[in-house]
């Protein structure tokens, strides 16, 4: 027979055993884990990098520098930089939108290639009978939105909203508002304040930019008597004094722009909001555009948008899937029938 202190090791050694087995069977399930969750964590890595084919990530801003569609593609090449490195951003500007439209539709398939949109380039398909629409490309999510603000140079006589109705009752086509491009949400509020006011919105002396910072140049410039623009591209000229804010087109005072009333609370039922989203090229596959969407999404939940959508006064609402499809038909109809009411639609 084998000896008892042969056949149990004594107790020391026998503890070391037991402390050996037990570290081993934690490193293995720590390993496990760690694999498992490298496995989980790599696969949207590894879809957008298949999705992106090698390529560095291209998006548009189909305006001119300086403009919300500007700074929405600039905002996202910010906050992509943790998600996929580097991107680029260029500028392809006019009529809403609806030149770069034309051109981005010809990436079919290509999903390195990304759009800012949004309300803007809806009214200004109508008002240019663009042959491409937003039904032409592959909508991914909606970004954010804006409130608009109506403002005069710091050197204007009028002082107050009221003031402004009142000229345009007088005589609303000598009242020249500059604002982005042509079927955009600037000129659908400058039509929607006139009809509201008593005016008609058809006679509307609307003066149609590129971009933001043009619009800018000619209200400061004396060459129109408003301006009409996004509290993101406004609210510095309004801090610095240049311009005098008459009222925002939200439903109540907006955070950044706390002295400045609303439409509703001077007596004009008027309401309006912008919103901006990203679209890629016709014909990707079904796998890349939920890559894309997952990029986005990664995109939406970091820091840096969160910091810049805080800075810029932009509403946070983020939206992708069936629900995002609806509402962009929906924002079809809607913007087309406020274009037909106010003399600005192709029914006209």
């Amino acid at each position: 027979m084998v000896p008892a202190d042969e056949r149990t090791p004594p107790g020391g050694l026998r503890d070391r055993i037991g402390l050996g087995v037990t570290v081993v069977l934690a490193v293995a399930v720590v390993v496990a884990l760690v694999a498992t969750n490298l496995a989980r964590s790599s696969t949207p890595a590894t879809a957008i990098q298949a999705a992106l084919d090698g390529q560095q990530l291209r998006i548009m801003a189909p305006a001119n520098p300086g403009g919300g569609w500007d700074q929405t593609a600039r905002a996202m090449q910010t906050s992509l930089a943790d998600v996929i490195g580097r991107s680029e951003v260029y500028n392809v500007g006019g009529a809403g939108g609806t030149p770069g439209l034309a051109q981005f539709v010809q990436h079919e398939g290509d999903a390195s290639q990304l759009m800012a949109t949004g309300a803007i380039m809806i009214g200004a398909v109508i008002t240019n009978e663009s042959p491409y629409s937003l039904q032409d490309v592959t909508m991914l999510a909606r970004l954010s939105t804006e409130y608009l603000v109506l403002v005069v140079p710091a050197d204007s006589e009028i002082q107050n909203l009221d003031q402004f109705a009142q000229l345009m009752r007088d005589d609303v086509g000598g009242q020249s508002i500059s604002g982005g491009s042509a079927g955009g949400v600037e000129q659908i509020l400058a039509g929607l304040v006139a009809q509201a006011a008593g005016a008609d919105p058809a006679e509307v002396s609307y003066v149609a930019h590129s971009g933001g910072g043009e619009a800018l140049t000619t209200l400061l410039s004396g060459r129109s008597t408003a301006g009409i623009s996004g509290i993101s591209e406004i609210a510095p000229y309004i801090a610095d004094g240049s311009v005098r804010a008459l009222a925002v087109s939200s439903p109540e005072r907006v955070e950044n722009l706390p002295d400045v009333p609303t439409f509703h609370e001077q007596g004009l039922d008027v309401e309006l909001q912008n919103w901006r989203g990203v679209a890629a090229p016709p014909g990707i596959s079904e796998e890349d555009e939920e890559a894309l969407v997952t990029m986005l999404t990664e995109m939406h939940d970091t820091e840096a948008w969160a910091e810049i959508v805080e800075t810029r006064g932009w509403g946070d609402e983020f939206l992708t899937g069936p629900e995002f499809d609806e509402f962009v038909a929906a924002q079809e109809e809607t913007i087309g029938t406020v274009l037909d009411d106010i003399g600005l639609g192709g029914g006209q």
